[in-house]
């Protein structure tokens, strides 16, 4: 680490930040993770039959669509789910369940930061400022995902 401060407290100050937010890696096993689960989901979007490992997040969603689905509708009004992008779907569909229904949730700002990032990698030049303004709109009607 070799940081050029011109005082002491300045380098000081920048390690620490730098301890404590270590810049985040494709290499890091809940990004390999959640894309994974967006890939399974969007597979899925094309037919029914596709088959789910048990236990699996995609399965944890999967029973929870419908619900997911009913808050996309409300707070995408101007589209209706079946002409939102199947792969803006499945990242919506991940960050709605890891939000809301998740057992173990992650701060909310890391899952949106996360759907944000893939959704650029893997959607459209869209993507990341439709499904910001989706999950915007869900963090800030229910205060209580805040929270965490």
């Amino acid at each position: 680490m070799n940081l050029k401060f011109l005082t002491q407290s300045a380098q000081n100050a920048a390690r620490t930040a730098q301890k404590k937010l270590p810049m985040k890696k494709k290499a890091d096993p809940r990004h390999k993770l959640r894309i994974k689960t967006v890939k399974k989901l969007f597979e899925q979007s094309f037919g029914k039959d596709i088959n789910i490992d048990k236990g699996t997040e995609a399965e944890k969603i999967s029973e929870r669509q419908k619900e997911i689905d009913a808050l996309i509708q409300k707070f995408a009004p101007s589209w209706p789910v079946e002409q939102i992008s199947p792969m803006d779907l499945a990242i919506l569909r991940l960050s709605i369940w890891e939000l809301k229904f998740k057992e173990k949730k992650e701060p909310y700002k890391v899952v949106v930061d996360e759907a944000i990032e893939i959704a650029k990698e893997y959607g459209t030049e869209t993507s990341g400022g439709f499904i910001n303004g989706v999950l915007g709109a869900i963090i800030k009607t229910y205060p209580k995902l805040k929270r965490n």
